[in-house]
């Protein structure tokens, strides 16, 4: 070996080495979150850019299924917006919405089901059992899971959530298993009822008394003024989100609902994440800067360390938080 390539040889292991310390200052960051999570059910809302990119889409799976490995009890929600939309569009079948939940006439309630039974949670089941037999696909009407009644005449099929049976998904997590639930309900009528995923995905975190409720959306989370980026909330209290639903978006309202609905029945955190990040729900639950909004119950201490993003001085100082 000349003297060149030995030298070359010794910069490539140094910096190798360089690398493998950083790795290990990361897996030494998550260690004390990962301890808080082990053995903890997460409910996570699996919907928008994520799941129509195919490289997202298997990037996520990817990491439910080290979450899973971990300890973690994952349960994934999901719907198919953007999908459904696609197909009915092709129909001619009209698409509109009331406060963000789809009308849904019956036949695009047909729709509904064909998109999210017959193609995306069979594609989100096959993604996680790239990995092992780990995931088994349901909906809201398997076992009762969801019950529902019609929410209203304007909206059509669309339904709201009566009763959650988490029977059958208590029995899959002691089995082991990832339930991958299509957002579908059922009513006493015997009819099927297209149910919002977030919506979903509050209330199932409520009956299962979940450690948290994650919502996975296109943008970074809530905003106190969605015009300017850096006015990210890394993190607010229930009170401060109940108050923001009075000027939130569409699209934002049924999760910032299902998080306070998942709050008052006692899941401690909410979190509203964009699975457009990649490993989004890694570096949110394993590292201390976290990437979207936390909601908390309003009785939790904040500490202001957890404050790291522009513009949140002000917002620290709304919550009386002492530097």
């Amino acid at each position: 070996m000349t003297d060149s390539e030995q030298k070359d040889y010794l910069e490539n292991i140094r910096a190798a080495q360089a690398e493998s310390s950083g790795l290990a200052e990361v897996l030494v960051e998550a260690l004390p979150w990962i301890k808080q999570s082990t053995g903890k059910t997460m409910v996570i809302k699996y919907g928008g850019a994520a799941m129509v990119d195919d490289k997202l889409r298997s990037q996520v799976m990817s990491d439910i299924v080290l979450m899973k490995l971990i300890g973690i009890k994952p349960v994934i929600i999901h719907g198919g917006g953007k999908e459904i939309s696609e197909f009915s569009e092709r129909l001619g079948l009209p698409v509109s919405f009331i406060d963000g939940l789809r009308v849904s006439p019956p036949e695009v309630m047909e729709i509904v089901k064909m998109v999210l039974l017959g193609k995306v949670n069979q594609e989100l089941v096959a993604q996680i059992n790239a990995h092992g037999h780990l995931a088994v696909g349901l909906n809201g009407t398997d076992g009762s899971i969801i019950k529902a009644r019609q929410k209203s005449e304007q909206l059509g099929m669309v339904g709201a959530v009566t009763n959650v049976d988490t029977t059958l998904i208590n029995d899959l997590i002691s089995r082991d298993y990832i339930p991958v639930i299509a957002s579908i309900g059922i009513g006493e009528d015997g009819e099927a009822y297209n149910i919002n995923a977030d919506l979903a995905a509050g209330e199932i975190a409520a009956a299962l008394g979940a450690q948290k409720v994650i919502f996975l959306t296109d943008v970074d989370g809530l905003y106190s003024d969605f015009a300017d980026k850096s006015s990210l909330i890394v993190r607010l209290e229930y009170s401060a989100a109940r108050d923001m639903m009075k000027c939130a978006s569409d699209g934002m309202i049924p999760k910032i609902e299902a998080a306070l609905k998942a709050l008052e029945a006692g899941v401690p955190r909410a979190h509203i994440l964009n699975g457009t990040i990649p490993h989004c729900l890694l570096l949110e639950l394993f590292t201390d800067e976290g990437v979207g909004t936390m909601i908390t119950t309003d009785d939790e201490v904040l500490s202001p360390e957890v404050y790291k993003a522009a513009a949140l001085n002000n917002l620290a100082q709304k919550l009386n938080l002492k530097d």
